[in-house]
């Protein structure tokens, strides 16, 4: 409150209204908080007693404009168990910025600093996907193992992209789909916190988490010595109260 007062006060940017996005959670049985800026919000909840994470507000990504919605969860898959699905256009991006920075530099090896979404990029396989032609056109991933790329995302992911097509991802926002570390993580740039697209996003993410369960369980113990990038994917995994923009906890 005393945030909003003060931006009132100084004709700065006015608090997202989030009192759809606070009825919808109160709906689901959600716990809701803003964040200390009041430029966002967090959203806790499970799936398959699992905890996750919604969090909306400044991005964490270069690669995302305006505002961004993450959600995380820890979804005890093998920790080295490595695939990226990225809309066409970020991948088109980082290519061509992972291309123009080791060119124009004497680097020669990718910083471990450079966020995985990146250095996958230019260290995997691209994933063969079974989907549909336009489908294909609007996405693309990569992962340690091709076969198990194209296992986690043909089928149910595929389907959940369609429908999220239709309306939330229509204009190809950036989007980036991955698991690393037994964890899960989604990224999207979404100026505004549409419920419509919040519930759409969260489908797609726990079908995700689901395949990828599924994906893990055919995994040989042989081969899940996979390696590893070695930096953290999110970059407030602490507490609310800890975490850089985290959420008031009164």
């Amino acid at each position: 409150m005393l945030n909003s007062f003060k931006r009132w006060v100084s004709g700065g940017p006015r608090a997202p209204d989030l009192q759809q996005v606070t009825d919808w959670a109160k709906r689901t049985d959600l716990d809701f908080r803003r964040t200390k800026n009041d430029d966002g919000f967090v959203i806790d909840g499970k799936f398959n007693s699992r905890p996750w994470r919604m969090e909306w507000g400044p991005p964490q990504r270069s690669y995302i404009e305006g505002r961004e919605l993450r959600i995380r969860m820890e979804a005890g898959l093998p920790r080295d168990l490595q695939m990226l699905l990225l809309s066409a256009p970020l991948m088109e991006t980082l290519e061509r910025q992972t291309f123009e920075q080791y060119t124009a530099s004497t680097q020669t090896q990718i910083d471990v600093s450079t966020p995985e979404e990146t250095r996958w990029v230019a260290m995997y396989q691209k994933v063969p996907l079974a989907a549909a032609k336009d489908l294909k056109r609007r996405f693309v991933a990569v992962a340690w193992s091709p076969q198990a790329g194209a296992a986690w995302i043909d089928g149910p992911v595929t389907q959940r992209l369609v429908e999220a097509g239709r309306k939330t991802l229509a204009d190809d926002p950036p989007l980036a789909l991955m698991t690393l570390r037994g964890r899960i993580y989604l990224r999207l740039q979404l100026p505004e916190p549409e419920v419509i697209a919040l519930v759409a996003m969260l489908a797609l993410f726990e079908t995700a988490a689901t395949q990828a369960a599924r994906v893990a369980e055919t995994v040989n113990d042989n081969d899940s010595a996979w390696p590893s990038t070695g930096s953290t994917a999110w970059q407030t995994l602490l507490p609310p109260d800890k975490a850089k923009g985290g959420a008031d906890q009164g």
